[in-house]
């Protein structure tokens, strides 16, 4: 029996190799990047997307995403700065 691999192998091969290499980039990667997810889950009051079939759930993610996007604005910046902005735009 002949071993196959998949196409893109190498590619996840390359990202073990370099987690090897920097296992403190995970540590990394778990703190900016898990969290706002975490975040997002929370403020939405569920664990599963809503929605059904991929091009539904990524509309789906691509919401929530803006919807923390605009709050972490309108927490650093303000309400009023941030519609002076959308209005000059």
């Amino acid at each position: 029996m002949l071993a196959t691999r998949w196409e893109h192998e190498h590619g996840l091969e390359a990202v073990q190799q370099r987690l090897d290499e920097h296992p403190e980039k995970m540590r990394q990667r778990r703190e900016t990047v898990e969290h706002p997810f975490g975040t997002i889950k929370s403020w939405m009051g569920y664990t599963h997307f809503q929605m059904k079939t991929l091009k539904r759930v990524g509309t789906e993610m691509a919401l929530h995403v803006l919807a923390y996007n605009l709050k972490r604005v309108i927490d650093i910046i303000g309400i009023h700065p941030l519609i002076a902005a959308m209005r000059a735009a």
